[in-house]
C-alpha cells in the first residue's frame, strides 16, 4: 500500500507543478491603443516644355519641321476623378521689322502631338488632333484617379511662304493646362 500512495502522491504533485499538462494561458493584461491620423495635401497642376527649340533651316516656299521636345503635365491635386486639358497656341513668326514679307502667320504652323512617351500614376491620355495653330487647340487630355503625369514629344511643321524674305524668324509656342 505504501507504493500506491507514493505513486498517487507523485501523480498529484506532477499535476500541480504542470508536468504533462497543457501550458497555462495568461489572462490578457492592460492594453494601450493609439489613434493615427495624417493628411494628404493637394499639390498643383503644372506643365513644362523646353524653353527654346531651333527647327533648322528652310527656303522660301519650303517647310521647316522638328520636335519641340518633351512636354509634360504633372497633376498632383490628388483628386478622386482627376481630369485636365493641355492646350497649345502660337504667335506669328517674324524677322527684321515684321513687315508682311517678314512675317509667317501662325496658321502656317502645324502641331502634331504624337503618342505619349511616358506616364506616371494611372492616367488615360488622349492626344489632340494634328492641325494648324491659327487658333488654340487641344494638345492632350487625360483622366485619372489621384496624382498622374503624361509626357509627349510634339512635332511642329511651319510652311514657309514663297514671298518670305531671308532672315532668322522667331515666334512662341505656348502650352497651358487647366
Amino acid at each position: 500500500m505504501y507504493r500506491r500512495v507514493t505513486l498517487a502522491a507523485i501523480a498529484a504533485v506532477a499535476a500541480v507543478v504542470g508536468f504533462g499538462a497543457a501550458p497555462a494561458v495568461a489572462a490578457p493584461g492592460p492594453t494601450a491603443t493609439t489613434g493615427i491620423t495624417f493628411q494628404i495635401t493637394a499639390g498643383g497642376l503644372t506643365i513644362t516644355a523646353p524653353a527654346s527649340v531651333d527647327l533648322g533651316n528652310g527656303v522660301s516656299g519650303g517647310t521647316v519641321a522638328g520636335s519641340i521636345g518633351p512636354v509634360q503635365v504633372v497633376d498632383q491635386r490628388g483628386l478622386l476623378v482627376a481630369a485636365w486639358t493641355a492646350t497649345v497656341s502660337s504667335t506669328a513668326y517674324t524677322t527684321g521689322g515684321g513687315t508682311a514679307a517678314e512675317t509667317i502667320p501662325n496658321s502656317a504652323a502645324t502641331y502634331t502631338p504624337g503618342l505619349p512617351t511616358g506616364t506616371t500614376g494611372v492616367p488615360v491620355p488622349v492626344a489632340g488632333l494634328p492641325g494648324t495653330l491659327a487658333s488654340p487647340r487641344t494638345a492632350y487630355t487625360a483622366t485619372a484617379v489621384g496624382s498622374n503625369s503624361v509626357t509627349w514629344n510634339p512635332n511642329l511643321s511651319i510652311a514657309i511662304p514663297a514671298a518670305a524674305v531671308v532672315g532668322t524668324y522667331t515666334g512662341t509656342v505656348t502650352h497651358s493646362v487647366a
